[in-house]
């Protein structure tokens, strides 16, 4: 048995097993769970490779270890076109493995494979540990704030 991960594109036939998993990753990060937003959302990353994609995550001895959601971006700063690791998800039962370590090499391969020369992420301020792993993994610190603007009134309320 490999203690290594193994990743797939998902399609739009993965949505049911993949908005299970994202719920749990909501609750779990005090994430408020919004269905008109979020499920639209997923639905046109799977459908759309243009936008990005959501990696499944499995291994030999657990089918679903998790998944990763990466979507293009633009910024002049970064050069053009970037990556931005939207979300980061590993069932409870594939922590403490090394997974999220290789989940986050195999975010960084897809979007080496894609043309990227930069991924970017957020981490919400409470989640120390995910901090933590990010920063081992090489990425830095940028000392920013992300601000949000609502422009359809809907999105005020997604981590407050």
């Amino acid at each position: 048995m490999s203690n290594d991960i193994a990743a797939r594109i998902a399609g739009p036939e993965d949505f049911a097993r993949l908005i299970a998993m994202v719920r749990d990753f909501y609750v779990e990060d005090c994430i408020p769970y919004q269905p008109e937003l979020v499920e639209p959302g997923l639905r046109a990353v799977l459908g759309n490779p243009s936008l990005g994609a959501v990696l499944m995550l499995s291994s030999d001895d657990l089918a679903e270890v998790g998944y990763v959601t990466l979507g293009w971006c633009f910024s002049v700063e970064q050069g053009g076109r970037f990556v931005l690791l939207d979300e980061l998800y590993l069932a409870p039962s594939a922590r403490g493995r090394g997974w999220g370590r290789q989940a986050l090499a195999v975010a960084r391969d897809w979007a080496a494979g894609q043309g990227a020369a930069v991924i970017r992420l957020e981490v919400n301020h409470h989640n120390a540990k995910a901090k933590r792993l990010y920063l081992s993994a090489g990425y830095r610190d940028d000392e920013r704030d992300i601000l949000t603007l609502s422009l359809n009134g809907q999105a005020g309320g997604l981590h407050s």
